[in-house]
Parts: C-alpha cells; structure tokens; sequence
C-alpha cells in the first residue's frame, strides 16, 4: 500500500520523466529521521526510438518532505540521470542504492505495466 506521500513522489517523477517512457521503478522504502522523511527511487527509461543500442537511462529521483517544525509540509523533490546501461544492469544499481542505504528489506518493484496501470488508474494521474 502506498502512503500519500509515495503517490506525490511517483506523481513528480511522472511529471518529471516522459512516463510513457519509463519501464521500471523500485521504490524504496521511505525513511523518517528527525523531522524529515525521505525517500529514494531508481527508475529505468527506454532508450529513444532508433537508438543503436538498448541501453536505459537510469535516474534515481529522491524527495525530502518536512513533518514537523516551523516548515512542517516543505517539500523537496530532485530527479537526476545516473547511468546509460542495459535493462539488466539496473538491478546493480538498485542492489548498490540498497547497500549504502542500509535497507534490510526489497525496494517495492513497479514494472512497466505497472506502472501504466498506475498512471490510468488515476491514483497517481499527472496533474493537467
């Protein structure tokens, strides 16, 4: 179940990334220290029609959301590329964010299909 929080984070990343492009997510699991949560996803893009090789765009998007203090609600978003690799690749990216992270358990894993299903269902429709 995705908390209001990681549906404004895959919204953002929606808006941010062609989501017609996106062929993979893994959703990290959010992490609250002092008066912040934050939160780190991988994302993997299809390459661009007539690209010579399937390599993927690898970003990794991570948001900072304030839940107590002065500036309870302050949002910060930032969604950067990190690779241009083959699809398999991105799981060692995904095990290495892990990894220094400190997360004992599985990013939460949106195929593509999921990912569209997501999107049409409208509970993370990209705003108009």
């Amino acid at each position: 179940m995705m908390t209001e929080t990681q549906q404004k984070f895959l919204r953002a990343v929606a808006v941010t990334l062609a989501a017609d492009r996106v062929v993979e997510v893994h959703l990290f699991t959010p992490r609250r220290q002092g008066q912040a949560e934050t939160g780190v996803a991988v994302i993997a893009v299809a390459p661009v029609e007539g690209a010579v090789e399937e390599r993927h765009a690898v970003y990794t998007a991570r948001y900072r959301l304030l839940i107590k203090g002065p500036e309870r609600g302050r949002w910060e978003f930032d969604c950067k590329p990190e690779a241009d690799a083959p699809l398999v690749t991105v799981e060692t990216v995904v095990l290495g964010v892990k990894e220094r992270s400190g997360d004992e358990g599985d990013p939460a894993r949106l195929d593509q299909a999921a990912w569209r299903a997501a999107l049409e269902d409208g509970a993370w429709a990209t705003p108009a």
